[in-house]
């Protein structure tokens, strides 16, 4: 069963609860998706330990419900 944009978007604000997130349905099948998740919590993180965390965040639907995921993170200045 694919996710929707929501509750990937739910998943990653429980787990990183300033984050800015903005979610696209790449293909519409609500299977592909971008994510752009801005935090303070990616501080000092390098660009693979962010993407993990936002990973961590989905509780291990990534390859199951959620097929592919384009991730792009950056670090929350204003928080």
């Amino acid at each position: 069963m694919a996710m929707n944009a929501g509750e990937i978007e739910r998943f990653i604000k429980e787990a990183l609860p300033d984050a800015e997130v903005i979610i696209n349905d790449l293909r519409g099948d609500g299977d592909h998706y971008a994510a752009y998740v801005k935090s303070a919590a990616f501080a000092g993180k390098s660009r693979v330990q962010q993407h993990q965390m936002v990973y961590n965040a989905l509780q291990g639907r990534m390859g199951n419900e959620l097929h592919a995921l384009a991730l792009q993170t950056a670090v929350r200045e204003d928080a």
